[in-house]
């Protein structure tokens, strides 16, 4: 099952919205089939790894990191599949919590005859799988929030002057970062501050995650790179449904995806935003920023991890603050997150957390 699982994410930020998923097939003490969800969510790990395993596979093992779906969609169902091939046990880590599914396929594999076990890895499964379990559960993707600042908790000085705070090994666990979400996105304010390309780069990859940009008015430049880039790479801009129509004509035949937002409080509704973000497709999101973004999503309690890049630089209070204001008065109210892991990377600390 662990390899299943280390299969199964090479497929992240690849397969959306169908979950990256695992499969290995053992008879006779060896491996004799592997397979993980192909780019665009087909073919399945199952379906690869059964047409690896061929005939071999009759009275084998199946390890797959999260329920064969047992619904039909653009393929016919992988427990079919599985039974089809005389696959005589299947291990499973958890359940799928898609409706179409829902213990459906477990039930089909075991009316058949298949012995099913669940729970191998489970936890290092939930972690896999979160962005597909949440969008299944919540409507909307799970988000990952980075933010890089030097020791005292800034990400600029008071010039806006912020490359670099952080080295180049953080830099690059960015890009790595940003090749396992389906997708990077910043605020507005962000995209006409930094010009951001939010690409993956100096990895070799020959894909790219879509880039989004939360932006009510849509007053983003027209000469930028993301611009630029809109009919080259994946583009999705979240805006306020009262956004000025021309721009939202200028925006689409550049090659953007438009989708329209609910509004709270003068700003777009991060909650509303999300399961916009949920309804295209999206399972997995790596948010860059900025201030304003950040305190809102964290506020509207739409945060499932926090990532933060430390630096031993000291920048002052007139320095720009990583997440804007909250509007908090009292320590208890504040959102606390739990740490997962800690490392350095370069003369840099890496820290990850997880929501309560």
């Amino acid at each position: 099952m662990s390899l299943a699982l280390s299969l199964g994410r090479r497929g992240q930020g690849r397969c959306w919205p169908n979950p990256a998923v695992g499969c290995v097939i053992v008879a006779d003490g060896r491996i004799i089939g592997r397979g993980w969800t192909q780019p665009g969510g087909r073919p399945h790990a199952e379906t690869q790894a059964l047409a690896q395993a061929g005939e071999a596979a009759r009275g084998g093992t199946a390890f797959v990191t999260l329920e064969p779906c047992a619904h039909h969609g653009q393929t016919p169902p992988c427990a079919q599949a599985l039974i089809d091939a005389g696959v005589a046990r299947v291990v499973v880590a958890i359940a799928d919590s898609d409706p179409r599914v829902d213990g459906e396929g477990l039930a089909m594999l075991r009316t058949a005859g298949v012995a099913v076990d669940v729970g191998e890895c489970a936890p290092e499964a939930q972690a896999d799988h979160a962005g597909f379990l949440t969008r299944t559960t919540l409507g909307r993707p799970m988000l990952t929030l980075k933010l890089a600042s030097s020791f005292d908790g800034r990400i600029a000085t008071g010039t806006g002057e912020s490359q670099w705070i952080t080295g180049p090994d953080a830099r690059r666990a960015v890009h790595a970062m940003r090749a396992r979400h389906d997708a990077v996105m910043v605020g507005g304010g962000t995209a006409r501050k930094d010009d951001p390309s939010l690409t993956v780069r100096d990895l070799g990859l020959a894909y790219q995650p879509v880039r989004v940009v939360v932006s009510r008015r849509l007053d983003l430049p027209l000469m930028g790179q993301l611009a630029r880039t809109a009919s080259e790479v994946p583009l999705i801009l979240c805006h306020g449904r009262d956004a000025d129509a021309e721009l939202s004509r200028t925006w689409h035949d550049l090659g953007a995806t438009l989708l329209p937002c609910e509004a709270k409080g003068g700003q777009l509704d991060p909650v509303d935003v999300m399961q916009q973000l949920g309804r295209h497709g999206l399972t997995r999101v790596f948010c860059e920023g900025g201030g304003a973004l950040a305190a809102s999503l964290i506020e509207a309690d739409q945060v499932d991890q926090l990532v933060g890049f430390t630096a031993g630089v000291i920048i002052g209070a007139e320095g720009l603050p990583g997440i804007g204001a909250m509007g908090l008065s009292h320590l208890r109210d504040a959102p606390r997150y739990v740490l997962q892991s800690t490392r350095r990377i370069g003369p840099d600390t890496l820290h990850i957390w997880a929501r309560t």
